[in-house]
């Protein structure tokens, strides 16, 4: 047996109230506010390590990696990456884990980009 029709009527009414509200109650979609995970330079962690973090957590191959480990060293910070917060901060975190581990005193910071 077939299922009967509503009446359509009251559905047409419901469509067209909810079409509106959707309409009218629509968000401004905005993409959200990206981080920058910043490495900061120190006298005890080496080169090699800030290359191997910046390979291993941030995805950048040799060269890359090179180039902001040297802006770390010569300007005292760099970019490693920029994300969402969530991200940035995680990555900071990681890398501040990993460095602890090895027994240096690299910093990460989460800075709004």
């Amino acid at each position: 047996m077939a299922p009967e029709p509503a009446a359509s009527g009251e559905e047409d009414e419901e469509q067209e109230e909810g079409e509106v509200l959707a309409e009218e109650g629509e968000p401004a979609l905005e993409e959200p506010s990206k981080y920058a995970a910043v490495l900061h330079n120190d006298d005890y962690t080496t080169m090699d390590f800030v290359v191997e973090v910046l390979k291993a957590y941030f995805a950048k191959s040799t060269e890359e990696a090179v180039r902001v480990m040297l802006q770390v060293h010569q300007a005292g910070r760099g970019v490693a990456g920029v994300y969402s917060h969530e991200i940035a901060e995680t990555k900071a975190s990681q890398v501040m884990e990993a460095a602890r581990a090895r027994g240096f005193p690299l910093r990460c910071t989460v800075e709004k980009a």
